[in-house]
């Protein structure tokens, strides 16, 4: 079982390519505020998503809100847009407001924000199994980086659900760096698609910066899990435009030229460029665009102006039933906190 490198997908519906071109922009111009939030003090730290907004969208969108469920990492802010996840609870996990974000994981059906590198993926699979045995036909979508590709726990998972058959969509986005380390130093064979044949599964390598090839495959995938075909392994290839987080610099082990040639191939104005050449009119687009400033401006507002979290919640929600340790240690704070 070979991975397969997927040709150009055909274009999507035109009212479907404007709304993804709407989320992947919000998610953009968000992005940016955050950026900006972080350089001013509000947020301690913040992971951009730039230049990966059509792997996160594309994927996101291939999903059935009714039974499907996705688990992500700390980056996917494109694909929480997407399906429908209030954007000022999400950013509350990066103010460290709340632990995993301030929205619900059930109802938006996107798991809490998760920072442990590979995660989520074992988490997708045991969800996905618990689906099988009740008998239902909802699929997980599991987010993971090129470098957390090389973690245990991902092969442990992909191996189970291969063994298991269990309805999970790998959803890989390579974006060359596992932070400083790029993918010719820790992807062994180059292809991170290709190790689905260890699993038993079928592979795909999509071009990450075209939102309706993603969305395809994405959606192909699903429809194999559902079907009773068991898992797959999409690797959306693209890039990290941004430092891997707000305390990185990339100047240390980029070429700058690299990082230019990328922004070239920036797939929010690859798909801006798409709509136009389709027809849609220019009042058209700017109508989206001035609606995607607008939401994310009242993001911006939002977070910044959420209340600072009750200090008792650092020890509340620890253990169901608190030990003595933590309630001396609890008590301690109290007398250190008190005015």
């Amino acid at each position: 079982m070979q991975a397969q490198e997927a040709r150009a997908a055909d274009p999507l519906p035109p009212a479907h390519a404007r709304s993804l071109y709407r989320a992947m922009l919000t998610a953009r111009l968000i992005d940016g505020e955050a950026i900006a939030l972080q350089r001013q003090g509000v947020l301690p730290a913040y992971v951009s998503a730039r230049g990966q907004e059509a792997a996160q969208a594309g994927s996101a969108a291939a999903l059935d809100i009714e039974r499907d469920f996705a688990f992500p990492t700390y980056r996917e802010i494109a694909a929480a847009l997407t399906l429908g996840v209030d954007m000022v609870g999400y950013l509350a996990s990066h103010r460290a407001l709340w632990h995993g974000g301030l929205y619900d994981p059930v109802a938006s059906r996107f798991g809490a924000v998760n920072a442990v590198v590979g995660g989520p993926v074992p988490h997708a699979v045991g969800w996905a199994m618990g689906e099988r045995l009740a008998g239902r036909t909802g699929c997980a979508l599991s987010y993971f980086g090129d470098g957390a590709s090389s973690e245990g726990d991902v092969h442990e998972a992909m191996n189970l659900a291969g063994v298991m058959r269990a309805p999970v969509v790998f959803l890989c986005q390579n974006n060359r760096w596992a932070l400083s380390v790029p993918n010719e130093r820790q992807v062994a064979g180059g292809s991170i698609a290709a190790r689905a044949a260890g699993y038993g599964m079928p592979g795909v390598a999509v071009d990450g910066n075209d939102v309706a090839a993603v969305y395809r495959a994405t959606r192909q995938a699903l429809e194999h899990a559902r079907s009773g075909g068991g898992p797959s392994l999409v690797e959306a290839r693209t890039y990290r435009i941004e430092p891997h987080s707000t305390s990185d610099d990339t100047s240390r082990y980029r070429d700058p030229d690299e990082e230019r040639q990328w922004r070239e191939r920036d797939p929010v104005a690859r798909l801006r460029a798409e709509l136009g050449e389709a027809g849609h009119t220019d009042d058209t687009l700017a109508r989206v665009e001035r609606e995607a400033r607008e939401s994310a401006e009242r993001v911006r507002d939002g977070i910044c102006a959420r209340p600072e979290p009750d200090g008792d919640d650092l020890f509340r929600y620890v253990y169901a039933e608190p030990t003595d340790e933590l309630a001396r240690q609890w008590r301690a704070w109290r007398e250190e906190a008190a005015p």
